[in-house]
C-alpha cells in the first residue's frame, strides 16, 4: 500500500515538473473604483466593482454597484483576450453592444466597445507592476461627433 501510494505522489510530482501550469491573469479578481476623472474633471466614485474571472477560454467581466447590501451588475461581457469580439449585456441580460479585448502585454490590455445608441470607446486597462492598482483609460465619442471625451479610472485591488 505504501510503495502504491508512493507511486502516486511521484508521477503527481512528474506531472507536475512536465505539464506547464497557466499563471493567473493579472486582470483576475475583484477591483473598487476609486478615483475616476471624465474630461478632466472629477466624478465621484460610487461603490463601483469590477470583477474580472476566468471563464474557461474567456474572461468574465461584471461590473456592480451595491443596492440594498446586494451587488447589482450593471454591465458584464464575457470576453477572449484575443481581440475576438464578445457581446455586451445589462443588468437584465438584454444585449447591448459588443467589445473587443486584446492582450497587449503582460499587464496591459485595449478594449474596444460599442453598440448602437451608445458611444464607441476605446481604450487600454493597465495592471500596475505590484498587482494592485488597475488604470483604466479611455477615449469615447458619440456617432457622427468628432468630440472625444477623455476617461481615467482607477481601481484597486480587494
Amino acid at each position: 500500500m505504501v510503495r502504491a501510494s508512493g507511486r502516486v505522489v511521484g508521477f503527481v510530482i512528474v506531472l507536475l515538473l512536465i505539464v506547464p501550469i497557466r499563471a493567473a491573469e493579472p486582470l483576475s479578481g475583484r477591483w473598487l473604483l476609486v478615483s475616476q476623472e471624465v474630461g478632466g474633471q472629477k466624478r465621484p466614485t460610487g461603490d463601483l466593482m469590477l470583477r474580472v474571472n476566468p471563464a474557461g477560454k474567456s474572461f468574465e467581466f461584471a461590473y456592480s454597484t451595491p443596492v440594498n447590501d446586494i451587488q447589482f451588475v450593471s454591465l458584464r461581457f464575457a470576453a477572449r483576450l484575443d481581440g475576438t469580439e464578445a457581446d455586451v449585456t445589462d443588468g437584465s441580460g438584454k444585449k447591448i453592444g459588443s467589445v473587443k479585448v486584446t492582450k497587449s502585454g503582460a499587464s496591459l490590455y485595449k478594449i474596444v466597445l460599442e453598440g448602437p445608441n451608445r458611444p464607441t470607446a476605446s481604450g487600454t486597462m493597465t495592471v500596475s507592476a505590484d498587482g494592485k492598482t488597475l488604470r483604466s483609460e479611455s477615449d469615447s465619442s458619440a456617432r457622427g461627433q468628432s468630440a472625444v471625451m477623455h476617461t481615467v479610472q482607477i481601481f484597486a485591488r480587494q
